[in-house]
């Protein structure tokens, strides 16, 4: 096999198989509610089947377009997503007292996916040429005056776990970059700390809050989503009771085919299904962080360490929430859950990563030239074996004239 296919082979059967598994279980999940209300037992399926179509098309896409080219389209990318979330608060519909979705006739587009890729995109480009912050203060501008102003606006939908998966991939790349852990921990816990802040001013956050620490104690109000959602789990036992069979997705978990799709799964395929879900992202993160292990771009190498830690993050996120180990946040479940941008968004980040599986290895990729005053990038070029022999023994000859000279001098 040509170098990288291995790891491009891999991610392309995990990604295609966790989404094939998530239209299923959109049908799943979504039918016999349908067709109790009279309605189109299909209809989510074929949405979700749409949008996987669009994905895996753009996927393709970006798997033979050559991603060095994201450099160039940073800045746009985040100029538009801004003003994008910002329109988002003016003109979205209102559901269930959250402003996230703009609409195009019938298609429905949430801003917040196309920002987590745009700064991841920035992020790595940002960082590939100019030295990693080392403390708070350079870390602070830009990265950390940009990651407020979309944290800001996020929370303002509200959604603050894509707040959180934000936080958590830019954190993944400053890491690769080489900021020290020190200071990216201290950084976490003032954005923590901040995150608390708004938890406890907003009364239905802090609603869920205290539902995540106790649930069975309200478990008929601010507690039964969790509520549901453990009994939903417990209920499937080893093998599950069969898909389709479930019955805690019929008018009794909220949101079975989106937020709580695990507790779906866990009832329907029991603690073999839920282990084989959380094995798949764990082989996702395999292949993406060995990709960017692999990748001598710098910017290749961060783009991939922060498109693997989306996936990985939002599903640790969603995974933590339906198990009661975390709060309520609203992220869906990565390939699994229904939502069409969330699906588009991230198959085409997988395109850019098996792109970076192909591409990454090239002795034309760009490197760091930080002796040039505008900080840009320059091709990098091996060097060949008789040039490299020349400048050996270059090397030798000044070592022997400098040696001789010594020896006469004393």
């Amino acid at each position: 096999m040509k170098r990288g296919e291995v790891e491009s082979r891999l991610l392309i059967l995990v990604t295609l198989g966790l989404v094939a598994f998530g239209l299923v279980m959109v049908y799943s999940a979504t039918s016999a509610a349908a067709a109790l209300g009279g309605k189109d037992p299909t209809y989510y399926l074929k949405r979700q089947g749409i949008y996987a179509a669009l994905g895996i098309v753009l996927m393709t896409i970006a798997q033979r377009w050559d991603y060095r080219r994201l450099r160039h389209l940073a800045p746009t990318l985040i100029v538009a997503s801004i003003a994008m979330l910002a329109a988002v608060l003016v003109i979205g519909p209102a559901v269930n007292g959250a402003r996230r979705w703009i609409s195009f006739g019938p298609a429905v587009f949430q801003p917040s996916e196309l920002a987590k890729l745009a700064l991841c995109i920035w992020a790595a480009s940002y960082f590939a040429t100019r030295k990693p912050p080392q403390d708070l203060r350079e870390l602070w501008r830009p990265a950390g005056a940009l990651a407020a102003v979309f944290s800001v606006l996020l929370i303002l939908e509200p959604d603050m776990g894509t707040a959180i998966a934000l936080m958590l991939m830019l954190a993944c790349v400053l890491l690769v970059a080489g900021t020290p852990a020190r200071t990216l921990g201290m950084a976490l816990a003032i954005a923590g700390a901040l995150g608390t802040a708004a938890i406890y001013m907003e009364p239905y956050r802090r609603a869920r809050f205290f539902a995540f620490l106790h649930p069975w104690q309200d478990a008929q109000g601010t507690g039964y989503q969790i509520a549901q959602a453990m009994i939903g789990m417990g209920s499937g036992h080893l093998f599950g009771v069969g898909i389709g069979n479930g019955v805690q997705k019929i008018f009794y978990l909220p949101e079975a085919h989106t937020d709580m799709m695990l507790a779906n799964i866990g009832e329907e395929l029991g603690l073999v299904g839920v282990t084989a879900v959380i094995a798949a992202y764990a082989l996702f993160a395999y292949a993406g962080l060995k990709i960017a292990l692999k990748c001598r771009d710098p910017f290749g190498k961060r783009l991939a360490t922060g498109l693997t830690a989306l996936v990985c993050a939002q599903a640790a996120i969603n995974i933590a929430a339906v198990m009661g180990a975390a709060p309520l946040t609203g992220i869906p479940l990565p390939f699994l859950s229904y939502g069409g941008s969330s699906l588009v968004v991230l198959l085409a980040g997988v395109g850019i990563l098996l792109n970076i599986a192909e591409r990454g290895h090239a002795a034309s990729t760009s490197v760091s030239d930080r002796s040039r005053r505008n900080s840009r990038a320059r091709p990098a070029r091996a060097r060949d074996r008789a040039g490299a022999q020349r400048a050996r023994r270059a090397r030798d000859v000044r070592r022997v004239a400098g040696s001789r000279r010594s020896a006469s001098g004393s």
